[in-house]
């Protein structure tokens, strides 16, 4: 029986414990709050059926100096972390390891909270998970006089952990594996043997959100998208699952605990679903029906073509000009109007381009605060433009800078910090580096989107795990069709109707042909899986010789200098 007085039906009983893999893990911090502190070390545990499974740890540099206090509770020093990966290096890894799993942590808003800010500040989704925190299932189940605290060392010593709690992230997950598995004991007494009853156990469930339970009763158990509607058929809320069912049953348990999600349940009638092929199609679905919907209660993708291009004006002293419609020859797409605006200095700098600040009489412009090419279109005398830099070409889009043997802008931006660092300026040389990897960033994600932009049609297919195939057919960077040929089936002829069945796509105008910036980054990460291979392709898929991509090592060597900066 639930609190509402019903008897589940058996198949609502949902995933047995048994059967439910965990990851109970840990963080050691530099302090209390995520934003100005860090994370100096990870550790985590994977078990099911109380078998371990697998086991994650880790130092991270925190970017930062750890304070004597921290030093002293862990026992991690500045040094111990010094060689260490910096967070954004470690995501990757760590999202993997938990993928597909419930998550389990010793005081969970606290760990969440710093791995939730770390995703949002380096780009990563945190993965939508259910979230069990040994704490609060501790205070429902273990009476006070049990136990003098509810900190982890006393619970791990109520229960007998064969590892020491020590405020070292890998010690305290094991730790915590034994405490949630001595109060998984416990709740099974109470009648609790499955992940949804566990997660309804929690004190944060009310009882309205557990009558809303029946709105994912008929929901298939398949990839795909999910849309929660209000009262006026409004949609408030759109997410995608690899599970529609148990995603969507989710929200009505103690794992949903942001308030506002809540507050969106509280106001749901219906939950309408999309079934997809798989993964890549459901992101992208997801993505489109945030566009058009732009629902309340999504916080991102709203407008997918809000990013920013620069470009030069058509006059006879051209600027350099950041628009928000793209056109050919421009540079982008940049995600926000400030970066762009940066990029405009830098590119200025890089490219030979200079900042006229006198009147030039011009027929058509005066030429008033205009950016100049030094051999570039200007028709007359240009008062208090500086001949600086070898490179100066008469060009006409911004494009063309980075084009053919466009590198050598950036050879020449190099030259000028040595020359900066050579004179002992190295706070200006530091300032400069860190701007100039900035657009080198920018040119690389360019190149490479314009270049899947570029191809009319495109095949590729990723392993799905189980022996077969998941097919994705791309046109001019949009997802044209998607499907997928279990194990035993064909591929080939799966690959042929999927194609005779694409949507058709024509190309529009700038680098991107039309297509949204956020789809393509989308299929970019997919294309990128281990394991995905090219069908086929209209045309070769390649990126320009000379572009951003040659500049990556060194990027990632500033990257790597700035977290030794900020420790040092």
């Amino acid at each position: 029986m639930d609190s509402t007085g019903s008897q589940l039906a058996f198949d609502e009983l949902g995933t047995p414990l048994r059967d439910t893999t965990f990851v109970v893990f840990d963080l050691e911090t530099t302090g209390t709050r995520p934003g100005p502190h860090g994370i100096t070390e990870i550790g985590a545990v994977k078990v099911r059926g109380g078998r371990v499974l697998g086991e994650f740890g880790t130092f991270v540099n925190p970017g930062m100096p750890i304070p004597p206090q921290i030093v002293s509770l862990t026992g991690i020093t500045t040094a111990m972390v010094h060689d260490a990966p910096s967070i954004d290096r470690v995501l990757p890894s760590f999202l993997e390891f938990i993928g597909g799993a419930v998550l389990v942590a010793h005081n969970a808003p606290f760990d969440t909270g710093f791995m939730r800010a770390a995703c949002q500040a380096h780009g990563y989704p945190w993965p939508r998970a259910a979230v069990v925190c040994t704490v609060r299932l501790a205070r429902r189940v273990v009476p006070r006089e049990d136990t003098p605290s509810y900190r982890l060392s006393a619970l791990a010593a109520l229960f007998g952990a064969g590892t020491v709690p020590n405020h070292r992230a890998l010690d305290d997950a094991r730790a915590t594996v034994d405490v949630l598995h001595g109060l998984l004991e416990r709740v099974g007494g109470l009648g609790v043997h499955s992940l949804e009853e566990l997660l309804d156990y929690l004190p944060e469930v009310t009882a309205a959100q557990r009558r809303k339970r029946q709105l994912a009763a008929d929901l298939p158990s398949a990839p795909g998208v999910y849309l929660f509607r209000g009262p006026n058929e409004e949609v408030l809320y759109v997410g995608t699952a690899s599970d529609l069912r148990r995603r969507v049953r989710q929200y009505f348990t103690g794992s949903e605990s942001r308030g506002r999600i809540r507050e969106m349940v509280a106001l749901a009638i219906r939950v309408d679903t999309v079934e997809c092929a798989h993964s890549l199609e459901a992101q992208v679905r997801e993505l489109r029906l945030i566009a058009a919907h732009r629902p309340a209660y999504n916080r991102r993708s709203k407008n997918p073509r809000s990013a920013w291009w620069i470009a030069l004006t058509e006059e006879a002293f051209p600027r350099l000009s950041v628009i928000r419609l793209p056109r050919d020859g421009v540079l982008g797409p940049f995600r926000t109007q400030a970066t762009a605006r940066l990029a405009v200095d830098t590119l200025a700098g890089a490219a030979g381009l200079r900042t006229c600040t006198q009147r030039i009489p011009a027929t058509g412009s005066d030429g008033s605060a205009c950016v100049l090419l030094e051999l570039g279109r200007c028709g007359g005398p240009c008062i208090g433009r500086q001949a600086v830099g070898e490179y100066s070409p008469a060009v006409d889009s911004v494009a063309e800078l980075f084009s053919g043997h466009g590198s050598e802008p950036v050879r020449s931006a190099l030259r000028q910090l040595d020359e900066l660092a050579a004179a002992n300026h190295f706070e200006q040389a530091a300032r400069r580096r860190d701007e100039l990897a900035s657009l080198m960033r920018s040119l690389d994600r360019a190149h490479r989107y314009a270049a899947l932009a570029g191809v009319p049609e495109l095949i590729a297919a990723c392993p799905d795990g189980g022996g077969g195939w998941e097919f994705a057919v791309i046109r001019y960077g949009r997802l044209a069709s998607a499907g997928v040929a279990r194990r035993g089936v064909p591929p080939m002829p799966v690959v042929e109707s999927l194609v005779a069945g694409a949507e058709t796509v024509l190309p529009g105008p700038g680098p991107l042909h039309g297509g949204g910036s956020e789809e393509i980054g989308i299929l970019l990460r997919w294309l990128g899986r281990p394991g995905v291979r090219l069908v086929r392709s209209a045309v070769p898929w390649s990126e320009p010789a000379h572009s951003g991509a040659r500049w990556r090592n060194w990027v990632d060597q500033v990257a790597a200098a700035t977290d030794l900066e900020r420790v040092g």
